[in-house]
């Protein structure tokens, strides 16, 4: 067997893995895809495009969860201003509701595993920072394309 200079980080990657299978079985009938979009939006994201951007999904991925999401009464898109091209998003109480169901069951998946860990406290620390720096490379990223344009 070859040996990894990277065993640890590809330890992670695994564990990640396994993680995001273990979050989307405790998200009921909100699957991950539409959790993501939903939460989102829930975040203040009132575009498509920009939760493409930031959740670097395509933007059919996205408008196909939209269009998902608001058929089932979660999602609200409202025509914004004089351009009809653009639908601000917001969640609905509906929305809302589910989206703070599913949490708190994914939250409680969450500590029944970190339980297990060595230092629980530290890997929610070092989870947390997780969201801010994918923020930040879809930010580059689009900056960008921006660039290119």
């Amino acid at each position: 067997m070859v040996r990894r200079t990277n065993e640890s980080k590809v330890q992670a990657v695994r564990a990640l893995a396994r993680l995001a299978r273990a979050l989307e079985r405790s998200s009921g009938d909100l699957n991950l895809a539409h959790y993501r979009v939903l939460a989102a939006v829930a975040d203040g994201d009132e575009r498509a495009s920009r939760v493409a951007e930031r959740l670097a999904l395509g933007k059919p991925t996205v408008s196909a969860a939209v269009e998902s999401l608001c058929k089932r009464g979660l999602l609200r898109r409202e025509v914004s201003g004089d351009d009809r091209r653009v639908a601000r998003l917001s969640p609905t109480p509906a929305g809302e509701a589910a989206l703070a169901e599913v949490e708190e069951v994914m939250v409680g998946r969450i500590e029944e595993i970190l339980r297990r860990t060595e230092d629980p406290d530290a890997v929610i620390a070092a989870l947390a920072q997780v969201g801010p720096a994918l923020d930040e490379i879809a930010a580059e990223r689009a900056a960008r394309r921006k660039e290119k344009k």
